[in-house]
């Protein structure tokens, strides 16, 4: 145990997915000190991968605006837990679908990760989707209305996180673990057909 304990927190904000709150806590020697605090429902990645028409491995990215850095990002398709009681993996077949009218054979967790734990209780759950077939996409918002897919050799991604072009975080450990799943571990089986790109 760290010896640390949340005495209390007061609601600041409450936004239509993130509530903002004020928490106090108390430290092992007894110090009283408060921090402010992004509760999220959490959210989930995917990292779809298909083996092109050279028999190397693609995977399937969105680029889409982001209004909190004023700029888009090269991402793997992802979304908000929003829907109450959804689980993860369910939530992650769902927005595959909505984002790059994918539906996977197999959904597979690489990991839990917490993007941002200075400031937010947010944990995303980072999928590998393989064995994808066409289905119909239906998108959200203005930022998706306006997203890019782009279909990269996992290879070229793997290089585009490691140049800092990719630096989105969830994406970062995804692409970098499927490679690591797909090729380090020589396990990849499965065959599926290209999906077009739309860029």
């Amino acid at each position: 145990m760290s010896g640390f304990r949340r005495l209390h927190e007061d609601e600041v904000y409450a936004g239509r997915i993130w509530r903002v709150v004020m928490a106090t806590f108390e430290s092992p020697d007894g110090e009283r000190f408060e921090r402010d605090l992004v509760r999220s429902p959490g959210a989930v990645g995917v990292v779809p991968v298909v083996e092109g028409a050279d028999g190397a491995l693609d995977v399937l990215l969105v680029r889409q605006y982001r209004p909190t850095i004023e700029a888009e990002m090269l991402e793997i398709p992802a979304g908000m837990r929003d829907v109450e009681g959804e689980a993860p993996e369910h939530t992650a077949a769902r927005e595959l679908a909505e984002e790059v009218g994918q539906r996977a054979d197999r959904l597979e967790l690489l990991t839990v990760v917490h993007p941002s734990a200075g400031m937010s209780d947010a944990t995303t759950h980072v999928y590998l989707a393989t064995g994808l077939h066409h289905v119909g996409i239906e998108r959200h918002g203005p930022e998706e209305q306006h997203m890019t897919i782009l279909q990269v050799r996992l290879a070229d991604a793997v290089a585009m996180v490691e140049s800092g072009a990719i630096t989105d975080g969830k994406t970062v450990a995804g692409l970098l673990l499927a490679d690591r799943r797909l090729v380090g571990s020589g396990s990849w089986s499965g065959r599926s057909s290209p999906a077009p790109s739309t860029a």
